[in-house]
């Protein structure tokens, strides 16, 4: 009896103790991520930004508010929120009281798809065929029947009123105490919403510093902002792989970036340009999936420095 089914009990019991420790334990485990990027013009003091994505709250999600929260002890010169708010058509106000103090200092915003839609039970395995066919959200898909409408615009007015610059399919600006940030931003490509030809035109001539921003990373946005010669692109959406194998990384990045790139700081090339690409792997998952697994959910303080 040993023999027979000694290696698959002892394989169950691994599969439920990974389980349970990707669900009980790793799924709360935030933390932050600190990343220097020299982008900045010579002579220009360093400027820390703050970016938090793919929060996908849920009502009662305490451990998550408080942490988001405690966010603003870093003290951010301003915060770059890159979407998915939502995984619940009742988690507004709760995502509102989560980032009602980093909503004290300057930011900048676009939506993701869950801010719009909310989310459906899936296979999560459809990810990894939709990866092997090329297809991932409505870019190849067919579009999503009996969606639920989440109540974005509360989100944004919310955003609007505390000063925050929406940037979906537009550019904005921020004054930080005699600095002047540009921002260009795109509603989110996952979903087939970004319309880059209303932006493009690359960065803006009198601030001091240009960024691009964008919900999720596809090649066709990350090509035209590197192309335009944006310095830095900040993206979000891929969870950064969310289930990892230990050593290898991520399987899916639930887009067509490919998962070298899944998260952290790297660059991106098109049209003889090089941009650095950050995409934060996010502090949710989507209501369905409460999982991660040697991913754990991050927000991301990025200190930008003079280039060399």
């Amino acid at each position: 009896m040993r023999a027979r089914y000694g290696v698959p009990l002892t394989l169950t019991a691994v599969g439920a103790a990974g389980l349970a420790y990707a669900a009980g334990f790793e799924v709360r485990s935030f933390r932050l991520r600190r990343v220097t990027v020299p982008v900045l013009p010579r002579g220009m003091r360093p400027l820390r930004v703050l970016q938090v994505s793919d929060i996908h709250m849920v009502n009662g999600q305490r451990k998550k508010q408080r942490w988001l929260q405690s966010l603003a002890g870093l003290r951010p010169d301003f915060v770059i929120n890159t979407g998915d708010n939502l995984s619940d058509p009742e988690g507004v106000p709760e995502t509102l009281d989560a980032l009602g103090p980093l909503m004290e200092f300057p930011g900048a915003y676009v939506f993701g798809s869950n801010d719009y839609y909310g989310p459906k039970l899936r296979n999560p395995a459809r990810y990894l065929f939709e990866r092997v066919q090329g297809r991932h959200g409505l870019n190849g898909n067919a579009p999503v029947v009996g969606a639920v409408h989440n109540p974005w615009e509360e989100l944004r007015d919310a955003f609007d009123a505390a000063g925050w610059v929406g940037l979906s399919n537009c550019r904005g600006r921020l004054k930080l105490e005699g600095i002047e940030i540009a921002l260009t931003g795109l509603d989110d490509p996952h979903i087939k919403r970004d319309r880059y030809a209303e932006v493009a035109g690359g960065p803006e001539s009198g601030a001091d510093l240009s960024l691009a921003v964008v919900h999720a990373p596809y090649l066709r946005s990350l090509d035209a902002f590197a192309a335009d010669g944006y310095p830095l692109i900040l993206a979000g959406h891929t969870h950064g792989g969310q289930l990892c194998i230990p050593f290898y990384g991520a399987l899916v990045t639930n887009c067509d970036l490919d998962p070298d790139r899944v998260k952290g700081l790297s660059t991106h090339t098109a049209g003889g340009r090089t941009s650095f690409l950050h995409v934060s792997a996010g502090c949710g998952t989507n209501r369905y999936t409460p999982v991660r697994f040697a991913c754990p959910p991050e927000a991301t303080l990025l200190t930008l420095t003079a280039r060399p």
